[in-house]
């Protein structure tokens, strides 16, 4: 069963300064439209990431609306992972529910 976060509660995460890492699995071109501030990680180049993502804290994982970020958690899970959450909705859903400054495309 994957683990997911909404927006709200990554925002909390944030203001609160919880330990995690956020991993952005869209491409370059993407990120240079809108970013919520993840460690750009394209899905498709993902395995070359694989020492750069944190076991000992959690990760969690965006896209831009959350499928890719599901396909990732899932290659991710294969490899060993258990620290990875889904933002629900991806960087649509943030902008709608927690800083609407962010672009959608």
């Amino acid at each position: 069963m994957m683990k997911s976060i909404t927006p709200t509660e990554l925002d909390q995460w944030q203001k609160t300064n919880e330990a995690f890492q956020l991993i952005d699995v869209r491409e370059p071109f993407e990120a240079q439209i809108a970013s919520i501030g993840g460690e750009l990680m394209p899905l498709g180049q993902l395995s070359a990431f694989v020492g750069q993502i944190a076991k000992d804290k959690k990760v969690v994982v965006h896209c831009r609306s959350g499928k890719r970020s599901a396909d990732a958690i899932r290659q991710l899970e294969s490899m060993g992972f258990d620290n990875l959450y889904n933002l629900e909705g991806g960087i649509l859903a943030y902008s709608d529910q927690v800083d609407g400054t962010v672009p959608k495309y």
